[in-house]
Formats: structure tokens, C-alpha cells, sequence
């Protein structure tokens, strides 16, 4: 904007210079013979408006783009925002009912335990009720072994990473540091105990 009002004044000092070398009147007017036609000249007041309005013009078209870019991000910071309550509520659900796919597998089992002992009490065949409880334990190990949980072994010596020795004992069959028993099992899901054994240990 500036180089244009330099050129426009620079325009109207070389017509003054013109006209001030030529031989007519002083008041010759626009239509002075120096001229070689008529030619208006404007003023530098006149530039100035000009700029002015252009600038002016300008800048109500940057007003308007920076309005409209500032519409874009409040839309977007709201879908933005949409988008994570969104997430949130998802992974509220999922955390709610993140037990619900090992529970109904467990449900089946849950369902023979209670037919067995309701048919071991009507006909007191126990023998029966132990075979039936040992074919869901078979059937709830499977369904462990699938969800990645193992049991910890309990064969040599004492690992504090996957045993808690809760008592000593001498034995001769053992060495010093070595499981002698196990008091109840831990277990191990896809490599992370999630319940370390509870052993006896030797000590001589």
C-alpha cells in the first residue's frame, strides 16, 4: 500500500515539474498545452482516501476471514469435546462390565454345582457329587487356562516373586530353601501373578 502511494505522489510531483517548465500561464488549468491532453491529477489528499478506503476494504475482508476461522475452531473444539465424553462414557462401559465375558462362562459351571448337590441331597449319593464336583473343576480350569491364567509352580526352591513363604519347616527331603508344601495355589494371568503361592518353606 505504501509502494502505490509513493508512485501515485511521485506521478504528481513530475506533472508539476512539467507544467512549471512549460511557457503558458501560470493558471493554465488541466488543459495546459504541456500536457498533450487533458489529464486529471489528483491530489495527494485524494491518494490518501484512496489508500485509506483500500486499506479500510482490506481490512474488513480480514475481519470477516478471522471471524470465520474462529466459527471453524469453536466447531471443531465442540466435536472435539462430543468426541471425548463420548470416549469416556465407552470406556466407563467397558470398565462396568469388563467382568461380564468370564462371568457368563463361569455361570455354566455355577449351574452343574447347584444340579449336583441338589441331586447328592435327594439320593445321598456322594460318590456321585464328587465326580460331578471334579468334572466342573476340570470345566473351570478351562476356563482359565483360555482367559491365560496358569497355576505357579511350587517345585524347588522358594521365589519370592511368585511365593510367599508364611512358614518353616525341617526336612530331610528337601534342601534349605526348597518348597516343602503348598498351602494354597497361586496363580499367573499372561505372565503378571495375580496371586502368589502361600508355601512352607525348609530350613535347616
Amino acid at each position: 500500500m505504501q509502494e502505490n502511494l509513493n508512485e501515485e505522489l511521485e506521478t504528481v510531483k513530475q506533472e508539476q515539474e512539467k507544467h512549471e517548465n512549460c511557457n503558458c500561464v501560470s493558471d493554465c488549468g488541466d488543459e495546459c498545452a504541456c500536457r498533450g491532453e487533458e489529464k486529471e491529477v489528483e491530489s495527494k489528499e485524494e491518494i490518501e482516501e484512496k489508500v485509506e478506503e483500500t486499506l479500510e476494504e482490506e481490512l474488513g475482508k480480514t475481519k470477516a476471514e478471522l471471524e470465520e476461522w474462529k466459527q471453524a475452531y469453536l466447531r471443531k473444539q465442540a466435536d472435539f469435546q462430543n468426541f471425548t465424553k463420548r470416549k469416556e462414557k465407552e470406556i466407563e462401559e467397558l470398565r462396568k462390565y469388563s467382568s461380564e465375558k468370564i462371568i457368563t462362562k463361569f455361570l455354566g459351571s455355577f449351574d452343574n454345582l447347584e444340579r449336583a448337590v441338589e441331586a447328592a441331597g435327594g439320593s445321598k449319593d456322594f460318590d456321585g457329587l464328587l465326580k460331578g464336583v471334579e468334572m466342573i473343576i476340570g470345566h473351570l480350569k478351562d476356563i482359565m487356562k483360555s482367559e491365560g491364567v496358569e497355576e505357579v509352580k511350587t517345585d524347588g526352591e522358594c521365589d519370592p516373586v511368585y511365593h510367599h513363604a508364611v512358614s518353616v519347616e525341617n526336612s530331610d527331603e528337601h534342601k534349605d530353601n526348597e518348597i516343602v508344601r503348598v498351602l494354597q495355589k497361586g496363580y499367573v494371568m499372561k505372565g503378571k501373578v495375580i496371586r502368589p503361592a502361600m508355601v512352607s518353606v525348609c530350613k535347616k
